[in-house]
């Protein structure tokens, strides 16, 4: 009777969640990245996935000596596809906001670079209320700069959404927006150094609410894998420690893109 007695308490206990699950033993992660975000993430002429965000994902898994399959995931249903367990972690340049928190988990940063708008050379746009009243502002659609643009200007420009920031950019030079906001770096490495950008430039200042833009870009986990969450975290740290970090970000920036 005893035994049956301990065995029935057990067994509500686990229904109830008061133990605890078994930590998976993580030897395979598969990490998601969007692959249209250069210097970040992109595609080479090749097909493979590239740019910062991969390598610090691979070095990441080196540093955990676990297995990594890299996945190319559209940035729209980046967050949904993790919820539905098709990879499991985000390595996107994905930023730390509240909103998603209510949603995933995050590591700790592993950059963390400000805001800008871009607009053609000379056109005088000022980034305030009055300057971009009945303007068009291209976005990549679901951003943290989306959300940036609708909250301070939606009231008095279009936000024009895209798929891409590619497609964002292209449509600047085809003169079907007023301006584009993105990530500075992304902006400037991956738009106005190329031939495409030759004719614009950055205006305004730098934009890093936290309300908007988070505290950084960190990799998103299931709530529910909080031991992978430690495991990333514990990298991260390892990393920077150890000059693999930093060796990492010379071959793409020529400035401290950790941030302070």
């Amino acid at each position: 009777m005893k035994k049956t007695i301990i065995g029935l308490a057990a067994a509500l206990a686990l229904a109830a969640g008061a133990i605890p699950a078994i930590a998976k033993e993580w030897t395979k992660v598969r990490i998601a990245t969007e692959g249209a975000y250069a210097p970040f993430n992109y595609v080479t002429p090749d097909g493979e996935l590239a740019g910062f965000d991969v390598d610090i994902a691979k070095a990441l898994c080196e540093e955990m000596q676990v297995e990594c399959t890299l996945v190319k995931q559209d940035w729209d249903g980046m967050i949904p596809a993790l919820m539905a367990k098709k990879f499991d972690a985000i390595v996107a340049s994905m930023s730390i906001t509240e909103e998603r928190k209510q949603r995933v988990d995050f590591t700790d940063k592993y950059y963390q670079t400000p805001a800008r708008f871009v607009a053609k050379k000379g056109a005088g746009i000022e980034i305030s209320e009055a300057g971009l009243t009945g303007k068009k502002i291209g976005v990549q659609r679901e951003t943290i700069h989306d959300k940036f643009a609708t909250d301070n200007f939606g009231n008095v420009a279009t936000i024009v959404r895209y798929g891409t920031q590619d497609e964002a950019n292209l449509d600047l030079v085809a003169g079907r927006v007023d301006v584009i906001v993105a990530d500075s770096v992304a902006l400037s490495e991956g738009f106005l150094k190329t031939d495409h950008g030759a004719d614009f430039e950055f205006t305004g200042p730098d934009f890093t609410d936290p309300r908007w833009f988070g505290m950084g870009a960190g990799i998103a986990i299931r709530k529910d894998d909080k031991d992978l969450t430690e495991k990333f975290n514990a990298a991260i740290a390892a990393i920077r420690a150890s000059g693999k970090y930093d060796e990492i970000a010379r071959k793409y920036f020529d400035f401290n893109v950790y941030g302070s």
